[in-house]
């Protein structure tokens, strides 16, 4: 694999990212490369120029032993990614490993999950999220019991990743309240004393996350109003991010939230209203796959509308928009047309590098990271 290649430009431990920066009012981006040409290449390039931390990461639904929706496995993304950094000649850099996800919490599914990770370490990922938040116990009493499936399930998977690691550091970031989970009264949002309970009951277990994602109001991925047309995202409840972000600094705790979902929302909001500094991780994942849609749309149109019709065959639902089924289920292409898309004319992967580098260059500027990487050489070196 790429260790050997490119040594100085390996990807570092994310809690060495997280614990240099906790203190800083920035944001540092994750973003999900579901399409790795030009992409990766770009975003580096922008992190490069303006000495920026940057977090590249993929999900267990779109990156897994089996290819996910991507077709990439851990050891590909992780080529694909460690050779881009060396091209680039990128030193500050992590590769994080989005919602290794629990959905059941039965002894196969942990020990599927497992096996992931096992795979994701020997490919060289440095930075875990565990997300176990949709195991939740409704008839709880307390918080405390509401939370302990979720809190157990993390603490198993956590001590399984540091024994793999075998003493060598690693970022952690976990979830409480699922990204997305609607009730009866619209969103629900993750508490002040979830967040505290769930932290102090890893903490008390010997388990010490960086980051934690919460629910505040944002969901993944594209969003459409009832009519089909694509809208902005700006349901992030932004004071109860604080609120809950103020309750974990007051117990004493160095935790600081990762904002998911913020494709969508607008550079200017980030810019002005996003509490950097609370929020030290911000996921970008959908807004890099529909740039390269929009990129082959223009320069390779006959690929665009095979991709397009394939994805409004497979997944036309009655009443929603063309548009929409596109939106949200034009992911699934990535797989069926991996050979195309790793092999794009160079042209075209010139387009997409470009236009990759000019958008990450807007969102670390709105996150306000320009520079960290310094602050993170500077810690290494302390």
């Amino acid at each position: 694999m790429g260790q050997a290649i490119f040594m100085g430009y390996n990807p570092i431990s994310g809690s060495v990212i997280f614990n240099a920066l906790k203190d800083e009012k920035c944001i540092i981006m994750a973003c999900n490369t579901r399409i790795v040409p030009g992409v990766t290449k770009g975003i580096f390039r922008s992190a490069k120029d303006l000495d920026s931390a940057i977090l590249i990461e993929l999900a267990k639904s779109e990156c897994n032993l089996k290819g996910g929706y991507t077709g990439l496995t851990p050891a590909q993304l992780s080529m694909r990614t460690y050779a881009a950094a060396g091209s680039v000649g990128l030193d500050i850099w992590a590769l994080h490993a989005d919602h290794i996800g629990v959905k059941k919490g039965t002894v196969e599914e942990l020990n599927s999950v497992k096996e992931l990770i096992a795979a994701q370490i020997d490919a060289g990922f440095t930075s875990f999220a565990i997300d176990a938040s949709h195991l939740f116990n409704f008839d709880g009493r307390d918080t405390a019991e509401e939370l302990a499936p979720n809190i157990d399930a993390t603490i198993e998977l956590a001590r399984f990743i540091e024994s793999e690691m075998g003493g060598r550091e690693f970022g952690l970031e976990v979830e409480v309240g699922e990204i997305g989970r609607t009730g009866d009264a619209g969103m629900v949002l993750t508490t002040p004393d979830e967040a505290v309970v769930f932290i102090r009951s890893l903490n008390d277990a010997g388990i010490y996350p960086q980051v934690l994602a919460i629910a505040n109001g944002s969901t993944h991925g594209n969003i459409f109003d009832k009519d089909g047309n694509p809208i902005e995202q700006i349901s992030i409840e932004i004071p109860r991010t604080k609120e809950v972000a103020k309750a974990l600094q007051d117990n004493d705790s160095d935790v600081r939230i990762a904002q998911h979902g913020i494709t969508g929302t607008p550079r200017r909001l980030i810019a002005e209203q996003f509490p950097h500094g609370d929020i030290i991780k911000g996921n970008v994942g959908t807004f890099w796959m529909n740039l390269v849609w929009d990129v082959l749309k223009e320069e390779q149109p006959d690929l665009y509308q095979r991709i397009w019709d394939w994805t409004i065959t497979n997944y036309s639902a009655e009443g929603k928009s063309n548009v929409e089924v596109f939106g949200k289920n034009g992911k699934f292409a990535i797989k069926e047309f991996f050979k195309e898309l790793y092999s794009l004319d160079e042209a075209t992967v010139s387009v997409i590098e470009d236009r990759a580098y000019e958008e990450a260059g807007a969102f670390i500027r709105a996150f306000k990271s320009e520079g960290s990487a310094e602050i993170v050489r500077e810690y290494m070196r302390a």
